[in-house]
């Protein structure tokens, strides 16, 4: 009788990806094909729009880089949400409302795990398969409540038929898939990089009459991770040249506008809903009164023409320019907005210096709780496009030896090791 269909999913902030292990212990992404481009990760993100027919306004939903096609395709009323994992463990996120129907986190959750099994190239059939479901260490989040998250995802699954999943930290994933090159046993330290997370597990792995072993020896997690850093360029470069620490006139006084109107900068697609929570009519009437009018006149237009996409891209290309080059041009020019200017890497570094030094107080406190030092580390696992920034390599570099560092696949190998995982006949030992 053949074993059960392994599968594990890596719900991430930004991407996520599913992948499929088979008896022989080989995992390979499901893909999804886009424009002519096959994808292994589908862009986390939802949207929301009505169309009319036969009369009567009928409520869609896309997600994935269809979500995003839609969004770029306008044409009437529409909401884009992307990386609501942030939400996931923040509990005044009770609810939002959507074209007057009441959603909340789980029913984004189940809308976007649907959207993937429809525009997957497989039929991703998994009753009776064997599941396991990434999560993070610590969820995002200024006080995440993590036994909120995760009642939120028992809930969300469950309604896509996965009650029995098993839920494995996300660097436990990672770090199943790398230990399988392992030829001795070893002490690891796996860093897993997120959109919103950066988790570390420090983990014992053996082999015992040819199976892997692994005994855990601790856990640690922060909610910083690659969009934090994203913020900080933003903050820096974008922010200022949008009116930030501008001022305008109040009668008789001159008063700086308030930052909070920025704090939407923070996540691209927030940028939408400034168009109906009030901020758009408030930064109108600012610009009235504005000393130097014409940097409030750029936020406005780029959320009155949806340019928080292509404004995040531009961050984006800048930050991967920074990870192989001292310095990198920051170029934005989209509609009638100009933000150009030229970034280096030891700007970056110092924007991001308290970022990288509570991940690093995280790592620390890992090896703490292990209850181990770092020169008793034989391998160091990293995973996530963040690993490749330069300070966060030097974090490590200071700490272990460069010979005791290892990449692999950047952004499959959580999904890859949740799917192996599957295939232990034991696999619930490795839940969290």
């Amino acid at each position: 009788m053949p074993a059960p269909l392994s599968i594990g999913i890596d719900f991430g902030t930004t991407n996520t990806v599913v992948a499929l292990a088979d008896e022989d212990g080989l995992a390979e992404a499901v893909t999804f094909h886009h424009d002519g481009v096959t994808l292994k990760g589908f862009v986390t993100a939802l949207c929301y729009w009505q169309e009319r027919a036969g009369g009567r306004l009928t409520n869609r939903v896309e997600g994935g880089p269809f979500a995003m096609d839609q969004l770029m395709a306008g044409g009437g009323a529409q909401r884009f949400i992307q990386s609501f994992k942030s939400f996931a463990a923040s509990a005044s996120f009770r609810e939002t409302r959507i074209f007057g129907q009441t959603t909340r986190f789980e029913d984004l959750l189940v809308a976007f795990i649907q959207t993937l099994r429809r525009h997957a190239d497989r039929d991703l059939d998994w009753s009776g398969a064997r599941v396991q479901i990434g999560r993070p260490v610590r969820f995002a989040g200024g006080n995440p409540d993590d036994a909120l998250a995760m009642q939120r995802y028992r809930d969300a699954f469950g309604r896509l038929g996965l009650r029995d999943a098993h839920y494995v930290y996300e660097p436990v994933g990672a770090a199943f898939f790398y230990a399988r090159a392992l030829d001795r046993d070893a002490t690891v330290l796996v860093a897993d990089f997120g959109g919103g997370t950066s988790d570390f597990s420090v983990m014992r792995f053996a082999r015992r009459d040819g199976r892997l072993t692994a005994t855990p020896l601790s856990h640690a997690g922060i909610g910083i991770a690659g969009d934090s850093f994203d913020y900080r360029i933003v903050d820096h470069m974008v922010s200022p040249a949008l009116g930030k620490g501008s001022n305008y006139r109040s009668l008789d006084k001159l008063l700086t506008v308030p930052n909070r109107y920025y704090a939407n900068l923070a996540r691209w697609h927030q940028l939408a809903m400034m168009k109906s929570n009030g901020d758009l009519a408030g930064l109108r009437d600012l610009a009235k009164v504005a000393v130097e009018p014409d940097r409030l006149l750029r936020f406005i237009d780029i959320i009155d023409y949806d340019l928080g996409l292509a404004l995040y891209r531009a961050v984006s290309e800048a930050k991967v320019t920074l990870s192989a080059a001292a310095e990198a041009e920051f170029r934005f020019i989209v509609e009638d907005v100009a933000i150009t200017g030229r970034i280096t890497r030891a700007d970056f570094e110092c924007w991001i210096a308290g970022d990288v030094a509570r991940i690093g107080a995280t790592v620390d406190e890992a090896l703490a709780r292990a209850g181990i030092r770092e020169n008793e580390i034989d391998q160091v696992f990293l995973t996530g496009g963040t690993s490749f920034v330069p300070a966060i390599r030097r974090l490590f570099t200071d700490r272990f030896d460069a010979d005791r560092l290892t990449n692999g696949d950047q952004f499959e190998s959580i999904a890859y090791g949740l799917a192996l995982i599957g295939r232990d006949p034991d696999a619930g030992r490795w839940a969290a």
